[in-house]
């Protein structure tokens, strides 16, 4: 017969509550449609990008955003991923000249200092100018990649496609699960509060149909995950032996 210790015993062996090895059935990663991975002239941009990121989570954040930028490319006409690629693991490099004390003070609501919003825009500009000169990127490229980051968050339109799947890329991260979680654990936040405040920061402001269609998708999710009807769910599996079957798999703040 058939008991809580049986059904989760398959846990231990990597079976599964299956109770069986199904891994020789998982396809390839080639297989699948619309996984992303970074090619390796992307990877050299980020390994020279990443210790410019050590502040507020933007190196995660520029790792998601380049995963909604990728995922964006393919519905953009225009955007060109010789140009949005660098400038998504690029855009917040300049964060590092700013005292980390006063980043938040930046992007809250109601910011204290605004002004650096801008310092951080022209001081990435500059900072990635140096990286992808280093790289050996056309200087071309490199002028268009400079300009979209000087003005990623400050200037209100795009003046390319490309530009606007940068825009649409690195603002969506907030209305992902992780985004969600950071600006929550930022401002001290419960989690409905943040899907609230992130929302009115970002479905208004994307500049494309495809990034206003994902945003949708992930407040849905959201929306979801702070619903009653799932609380209720995971309340009511706290007091069975099937926990396993309702347990959240992104734990997040609480209400």
């Amino acid at each position: 017969m058939e008991t809580a210790t049986t059904r989760h015993r398959g846990d231990a062996d990597d079976t599964g509550l299956l109770g069986r090895d199904i891994r020789a059935l998982v396809p390839a990663t080639g297989d699948v449609p619309h996984l992303i991975d970074m090619d390796p002239p992307q990877d050299r941009i980020w390994r020279r990008a990443a210790p410019y990121l050590r502040v507020r989570d933007n190196d995660a954040h520029t790792l998601y955003a380049f995963g909604i930028a990728r995922a964006l490319l393919d519905q953009v006409p225009g955007a060109r991923p010789e140009i949005v690629l660098p400038a998504i693991l690029l855009h917040d490099v300049g964060w590092s000249t700013v005292p980390e004390e006063l980043v938040l003070e930046a992007i809250a609501p109601r910011p204290r200092h605004p002004e650096l919003v801008r310092v951080h825009e022209i001081e990435g500009a500059a900072i990635a100018r140096s990286i992808l000169g280093d790289l050996g990127t056309p200087d071309t490229d490199i002028d268009e990649i400079a300009a979209i980051i000087d003005g990623h968050d400050s200037r209100r339109e795009a003046t390319s496609p490309s530009d606007a799947v940068v825009k649409d890329a690195d603002k969506l991260w907030r209305i992902t699960p992780h985004g969600l979680a950071t600006v929550g654990r930022w401002f001290g936040l419960a989690q409905s509060e943040t899907l609230r405040l992130v929302g009115s920061r970002t479905h208004a402001h994307l500049c494309t149909e495809p990034a206003r269609v994902m945003a949708r998708a992930f407040a849905a999710i959201a929306s979801t995950d702070v619903s009653p009807q799932l609380r209720e769910l995971s309340s009511a599996a706290t007091n069975t032996s099937d926990t396993a079957l309702y347990e959240h798999p992104t734990p997040r703040f609480q209400e």
